[in-house]
């Protein structure tokens, strides 16, 4: 399911070569955002030391960056379909630099709180319409798959060297530098996007670009919903667990340059089925059978992880599992969700849809894990949560796929255009 090195390097150059050079720098844009959600899960140990964080806290603290995305993320859709993504991904940026900033100044758990909720503001701004600009600027159908496939990649990856680089650099820079450092990076990234990536296009005569009837021609549409349904049933149980990973650990008694370690490789396994999704849709398979696929190994995966008895090795196997290809599903609804939208002009406004449901996921999941954990007082009994998520999530995959095979080839003959 992992790739090596050389095999991804030139995935990323084929990358490279069909959306020069836009789609490499957008997904790099993208991991760089996921930095800011990623840098929490490491500093929650400090924050509880120097902050009297309690784990309820914790988990709305992981959480809190999604507030913007689980009420607004229709809206900046909208915005991104009339506006351009690129500009509004260049404000998100800014807001994320601003937020990071604020945190990092927090006297105390209230404005640390507060700092969150605009850091996830920027966060949506950022990340939102770039699915819509690799569309505007990639060719071909295949060549938007593998790219949408990478895309779902930055918050894995971003997620995985902040649970990796964060230890040693907190270490020496202490959380509050590396929320300033964390702004720096945002606010070159802000550059990066500006001077490499071309403008936004003008939209085509006769596209619609009013708000409310773009707003409700999504809406009507069966498919908005059932990749947003999919991506809140799994976006939720993936941050809880992968999240609290680190607390987990060090609870146990595990050294800090360890619990990194193995908290960063659960996080970056799950690159590797986002990745296996974007080919596979690039190659003609069927959506559903990679959905299925991601929902039945997070089940299997959380069950072996927290409640079944066994020797910690393959527990953590377990959480590889559960990682790795529960990956498919965000690689797929990614791409999924760019062909069933209702056009080209409720692109953004249908990932917008899903992000909002995605970010409804993850500002839930960890605090009701937190409280399901206080309540029956231990981790074991995760797995009750996280395996109703994915029992749901296979009720979704199957109408997907009845919605996918109404569409046809109608979703790709749209692609092969080139719009």
């Amino acid at each position: 399911m992992v790739m090596d090195a050389a095999e991804s390097s030139a995935n990323l150059k084929r990358l490279g070569a069909d959306g020069a050079p836009v789609a490499p720098l957008v997904v790099g844009v993208g991991v760089s955002c996921a930095l800011h959600v990623g840098k929490l899960p490491v500093a929650i140990p400090l924050l509880q030391a120097e902050l009297a964080l309690d784990l309820v806290q914790a988990g709305f603290l992981l959480s809190l960056v999604q507030l913007a995305g689980m009420s607004l993320g229709l809206v900046v859709g909208l915005l991104a379909d009339r506006q351009g993504p690129r500009r509004v991904m260049l404000w998100g940026l800014s807001v994320l630099a601003l937020g990071s900033l604020i945190g990092a100044a927090a006297p105390g758990v209230r404005v640390l709180l507060l700092s969150r909720v605009v850091e996830g503001a920027g966060f949506l701004l950022a990340v939102l319409p770039a699915p819509g600009l690799l569309r505007m600027h990639l060719t071909t159908p295949a060549g938007l798959s593998r790219a949408l496939g990478w895309w779902g990649t930055y918050m894995p990856l971003g997620t995985s060297l902040a649970l990796l680089l964060g230890v040693p650099l907190m270490a020496v820079a202490g959380w509050r530098g590396a929320w300033v450092l964390l702004s720096a990076l945002s606010l070159l990234a802000v550059l990066v996007l500006w001077f490499r990536v071309p403008a936004d296009r003008p939209p085509p005569p006769g596209q619609v670009t009013a708000l409310w009837p773009r707003l409700s021609k999504t809406l009507r549409a069966p498919g908005p919903w059932l990749v947003a349904l999919g991506f809140f049933l799994y976006s939720g149980q993936w941050l809880a667990v992968i999240g609290f990973l680190p607390t987990i650990y060090h609870a146990a008694g595990l050294g800090a340059g360890m619990v990194a370690v193995l908290s960063a490789l659960a996080a970056a396994i799950n690159m590797g089925g986002n990745i296996a999704a974007g080919r596979g849709l690039a190659r003609g398979a069927q959506p559903a059978f990679m959905l299925v696929a991601g929902y039945l190994a997070m089940a299997l995966g959380a069950w072996v992880a927290f409640g079944a008895e066994g020797h910690p090795v393959w527990q953590y196997l377990a959480v590889l599992l559960f990682s790795a290809v529960g990956g498919l599903i965000p690689g797929t609804l990614f791409g999924v969700a760019v062909n069933l939208s209702p056009g080209q002009d409720t692109v953004s406004t249908t990932v917008g849809w899903m992000q909002q449901f995605s970010s409804l996921g993850q500002f839930a999941g960890p605090p009701l894990v937190a409280w399901w954990v206080t309540r029956v007082g231990g981790w074991q009994w995760t797995w009750v949560m996280t395996g109703a998520c994915s029992l749901l999530g296979l009720l979704v995959a199957a109408c997907l796929h009845r919605a996918w095979r109404r569409r046809g080839y109608t979703a790709a003959d749209r692609g092969n255009t080139g719009d």
